[in-house]
């Protein structure tokens, strides 16, 4: 046993301090994420900390990586002991690397949500921000990851031909059918030209109508009236015809339709759609001086159409937003159905005229 401490003196002590310096490591580590989490939690309420948790787990691995790789001194020849360093150093590039892309990444996006915020406090539009955190993150990330790849001989080409503008050419170009950088590039437009922004109601399709909550790099997020989250890829969205009704001027028209029988009044129907809009709160008087003065009504009637069954009669109601228009139109249509029951305004439903052949009788259904 002697003759055994007195061999491997060298190896003992050389394991016991780096099991010592890693544990050491670990532990400053855990009070430095401590300390990390307490600062960011003063100064930034109500955020995550999930960048500080990820850091923390990043340093412990690489703390243990590197005594593992540190503890092969004992067991290889002195010629290993190169290849060995090389090792320590390539773990300890790629971690520290890590640890400087996550900050850097945190930083930026909490840099842009102080920024968002501001720009609510003021109700300015915050659009572009919002995008331009995605885009930058996003950049941080790429960089990391060709920086990354330059450590290994093996992906140098790759990773210069990457960094060079002529391989971002080829790159992009080599790519730009695809659906990824579709998706992107119809992001950038939609952030450049502003066909919408962050809070318009748009609709882009009868059953896609909300609220755009959220544009990133792939995708708009469109909130709906049932609460429900639409995601549309922004080469699709950015090559549709919408509807944005809160572009230029948000007074909105909504148009009030009733289908009456042939024997109804039309100019009772008509009357009674044109006051019961014009009574509703939410109406908007858009009319112009010269038409106040022509006497010229604030809700304007017509039948617009003889169909087969019934004779449409519509009302032309203004309001001044989209939101206004949706609840008016909902009011009316009740309060019209219930004038039209009290004064006998039928409103019609299909009816068919079948002969048989068999028997000279009409039936009316």
């Amino acid at each position: 046993m002697k003759e055994f401490l007195i061999l491997y003196t060298s190896h003992i002590i050389w394991t016991v301090g780096v099991i010592v310096t890693v544990v050491v490591l670990r532990f400053l580590t855990t009070l430095l994420h401590n300390w990390l989490v307490k600062k960011e939690v003063e100064k930034f309420p109500g955020e995550t900390t999930e960048p500080v948790d990820l850091i923390k787990r990043i340093l412990n691995t690489l703390w243990l990586v590197i005594g593992v790789i540190a503890l092969g001194f004992v067991f290889v020849d002195r010629e290993m002991d190169a290849v060995i360093l090389d090792k320590i150093e390539l773990v300890l590039y790629l971690g520290f690397l890590s640890v400087f892309v996550i900050v850097a990444a945190a930083t930026t996006n909490m840099w842009f949500k102080k920024s968002i915020q501001r720009k609510i406090e003021y109700q300015y539009d915050y659009t572009s921000y919002k995008f331009l955190r995605y885009v930058a993150v996003f950049a941080i990330y790429f960089v990391g990851i060709i920086f990354a790849l330059l450590a290994f001989p093996s992906m140098r080409v790759v990773a210069n031909t990457a960094l060079g503008g002529a391989g971002v050419i080829a790159l992009i170009a080599g790519v730009a059918s695809q659906e990824a950088l579709a998706n992107v590039v119809g992001g950038v437009f939609i952030i450049g030209f502003k066909p919408f922004k962050l809070g318009d109601v748009v609709k882009v399709t009868d059953t896609m109508v909300g609220t755009v909550t959220d544009i990133t790099l792939r995708h708009t997020i469109i909130r709906n009236f049932e609460n429900k989250m639409i995601v549309i890829p922004n080469s699709i969205i950015n090559k549709e015809k919408l509807i944005n009704y809160d572009l230029g001027d948000l007074k909105c028209c909504e148009h009030i339709e009733m289908g009456i029988s042939y024997d109804s009044d039309v100019a009772m129907a008509k009357k009674i759609m044109q006051e019961e809009c014009e009574k509703h709160s939410l109406i908007y008087d858009n009319r112009s001086e010269q038409d106040i003065n022509d006497g010229k009504p604030m809700v304007k009637t017509a039948m617009i159409k003889i169909n087969e069954s019934t004779m449409t009669i519509r009302a032309w109601a203004w309001t001044r937003n989209f939101s206004d228009s949706f609840s008016l139109k909902c009011d009316v249509n009740e309060t019209i159905k219930e004038r039209f029951d009290a004064i006998g305004v039928d409103l019609a439903y299909p009816t068919r005229t079948i002969y048989l052949k068999n028997e000279n009788e009409l039936i009316e259904k």
